[in-house]
């Protein structure tokens, strides 16, 4: 492997160094002497259009507004495209790269993948975090002409790239039965937190908010993401049970997040329902550190039972019993590290809240499980050694310089 060799990397829908999968990817890359560069779009409190951090170039665009719709998706993806190409030319005069790394949502970045593979020689590397045709589906309940683009999309995508990386072994099925991608060319790397960085703290008191325990959830606020059900089944335990001991938090951000204010109001829980918004770093792993158990509300349907969570693994790294819907690939994961609600009904939600809540032993029990699984499976050097084994792969193969090139610094 040339270690001087410099990588590009386009995320659309998270700003660095806030979505924890790619930033983990790009330090990595980092450690392993390759020169990273980013370009995502600003947020938080990350609004600089350019920053060295913590040795990698990180290069943003803005993004006007989070889409609710077909419409709004449209706009903000043809926004973040085109600034993702005006910022790979900035990259490229700047910095430089040799390939690039293009993770989904949408799966449209491959346009730009393909203008610099095929006119300039840059290896394209697909990194396959979402299944947009079965997102698609379980957000709008059908599929119909754009079902059918989305998949087109996706194709092109696999076909454009010349390797990609899977989050886990339901996605590399998909790269290769319905992207096409030769077997050897799928790299699993599944989104695990870094062990000797994600620890449990003290916790942060003000979210107890009083009160004996703390049900958590952390994660996007979308229609497809269940916090609904999350409310819902809060309603069951504090309105039907009567339960007065118990706090909610759910930490994040999304399209339903006045929806799900309103849901709260409306079943009287403002008292019982904290919505922390979006944190990272120090203050997420206080948030997390505070649930005495954690939730996973998203309804089992054919995007869902197909996708790796981040919850799942940081729960079990964390020692947090949870309770979630009967996924497959999240009960593949969690095995016994969590107790499985059925029929999408927070009524049963409830009732395995409940059951974790009022049982001690049991909690201690599902943390230990979450934690020996996360140390003996869930470990980042075997995901490490996937992902530079897919970038020794693609950089072996440019063997001859492109044809066509611009001028660098």
């Amino acid at each position: 492997m040339q270690k001087s060799k410099r990588i590009l990397i386009i995320v659309e829908n998270l700003t660095m160094p806030i979505d924890r999968r790619v930033w983990q990817e790009a330090s990595t890359l980092r450690d392993a002497g390759y020169t990273v560069s980013i370009i995502c779009p600003k947020g938080a409190q990350y609004t600089k259009a350019y920053e060295l951090l913590d040795g990698i170039h990180v290069f943003r665009h803005p993004l006007p507004f989070e889409a609710d719709g077909a419409l709004g998706y449209a706009v903000e993806y043809s926004w973040a495209l085109f600034w993702e190409f005006v910022l790979s030319v900035r990259v490229h005069f700047k910095v430089g790269f040799d390939c690039i790394q293009a993770c989904n949502p949408p799966d449209l970045i491959f346009i730009i993948g393909a203008f610099w593979k095929y006119l300039f020689g840059k290896p394209f590397l697909f990194d396959h975090h979402d299944i947009n045709p079965e997102l698609y589906e379980a957000k709008f309940g059908k599929r119909g002409a754009f079902h059918k683009l989305l998949l087109k999309l996706e194709r092109l995508t696999f076909q454009t790239a010349d390797a990609s990386i899977a989050t886990n072994d339901t996605f590399k099925a998909i790269a290769i039965e319905r992207g096409g991608m030769p077997a050897d060319r799928v790299f699993v790397v599944r989104s695990i937190p870094e062990l000797s960085r994600f620890k449990r703290n003290e916790g942060e008191a003000r979210l107890r908010n009083g009160r004996r325990h703390v049900i958590g959830y952390v994660g996007i606020m979308g229609a497809q993401d269940g916090v609904d059900l999350l409310i819902e089944a809060m309603a069951q335990l504090v309105n039907v049970q009567g339960r007065r001991d118990t706090q909610c938090v759910i930490v994040g951000s999304g399209t339903e997040f006045e929806r799900l204010k309103s849901m709260v109001a409306t079943h009287g829980l403002d008292d019982y329902v904290t919505f922390t918004g979006f944190l990272s770093g120090q203050p997420l792993l206080r948030a997390f550190s505070t649930f005495d158990i954690g939730v996973i509300p998203d309804p089992k349907n054919g995007y869902n039972d197909k996708i790796s969570m981040n919850k799942v693994f940081e729960y079990m790294t964390l020692g947090i019993p949870f309770v979630q819907f009967d996924l497959d690939e999240g009960m593949r994961v969690a095995c016994d590290a969590a107790l499985v609600a059925r029929n999408n009904s927070p009524i049963e939600l409830a009732g395995q809240m409940a059951r974790l809540l009022g049982d001690d032993a049991l909690r201690a029990t599902l943390a230990g499980i979450g934690r020996q699984r996360a140390q003996a499976l869930l470990r980042w050097d075997t995901e490490r050694a996937q992902l530079l084994a897919a970038y020794d792969l693609i950089l072996k193969d440019r063997s001859q310089p492109s044809v066509l090139a611009l001028p660098t610094r």
